[in-house]
């Protein structure tokens, strides 16, 4: 398993993409398509995938597994302290 933390912010049609590593320390922000997003993930070292708990974050959660990602799914309160700004 890679040392790296990867958030996700699901959206229609544009996902952000924020890693970091376990300490901490900014690695890529990254803005994608839906279409890009798979591909993307595939070419990244197994890491801990954490998005928030929606109706498809349960469908990219299967697609990350089987990409070899391990995925953690929070509840939208938890989702708060990690907003710095408003969307």
């Amino acid at each position: 398993m890679n040392d790296t933390m990867i958030g996700v912010d699901l959206a229609k049609n544009v996902f952000q993409l924020h890693a970091a590593s376990m300490t901490g320390h900014l690695k890529y922000r990254k803005k994608l398509t839906r279409a890009q997003f798979p591909k993307f993930m595939a070419d990244q070292l197994p890491s801990v995938v954490v998005m928030e708990a929606c109706a498809s974050a349960s469908h990219w959660a299967r697609e990350l597994t089987k990409l070899g990602h391990e995925v953690r799914l929070i509840a939208p309160q938890y989702v708060r302290p990690f907003v710095k700004r408003q969307k």
